[in-house]
């Protein structure tokens, strides 16, 4: 369902995200990373933090579950991305920094803390790994896309699920696309 939204909207869903300003963003994570650090952006979209980090000077890696998204995001980053679920996800202890900026937000809240665990090996011990939702505490459909909101005790909570994860920052944002007023809830968390 929410896949074949992004088949059917890439473009659409591309134009409207591409040229976000995210550097406050990339600030509070990039700050954990060593210069050239291997960074994978899970479930990338258009590509934009890909680019950003790629041209930061990280080594980058990224997938995405549409392979309409994908499609984009190669054009636009000239990174070769992949496309993968959460699920395809398998590397152990590959990973200085893991972001999942607004991709997580789509796994089913019964399936999460499995998907938690896979990145969560996926990252170096000491790694660091930004995630975000939106603001609540439901899971909902929207225009054939399936969202699990998160609030900050729901992100503890599910913080809770995964072994050797702890959080090291959590705060709230605004949407920083013209026109859209839903709030986010944002973490910095670390591998111990």
């Amino acid at each position: 369902m929410t896949l074949k939204y992004y088949q059917d909207n890439a473009q659409t869903f591309f134009d409207g995200t591409v040229n976000v300003d995210m550097s406050s963003l990339y600030e509070t994570f990039t700050q954990h990373l060593v210069p050239g650090a291997r960074v994978l952006d899970a479930g990338c979209g258009s590509g934009r933090d890909a680019k950003a980090f790629m041209e930061m000077g990280y080594q980058v890696e990224a997938f995405d579950a549409s392979s309409a998204m994908v499609e984009l995001a190669r054009e636009h980053t000239g990174l070769p991305v992949q496309v993968k679920t959460f699920a395809d996800v398998d590397w152990k202890d590959e990973f200085d920094g893991i972001w999942c900026c607004a991709s997580l937000l789509h796994v089913p809240a019964v399936e999460l803390p499995g998907v938690m665990r896979w990145l969560a090996d996926a990252l170096k011990p000491g790694g660091v790994w930004y995630v975000s939702f939106k603001y609540g505490d439901r899971e909902r459909e929207v225009d054939g896309r399936r969202f699990t909101d998160m609030d900050e005790l729901g992100l503890r909570a599910l913080l809770g699920t995964v072994v050797g994860i702890e959080l090291a920052e959590m705060w709230v944002t605004r949407d920083k696309r013209p026109g859209r007023d839903e709030r986010w809830v944002n973490g910095v968390l670390r591998k111990g």
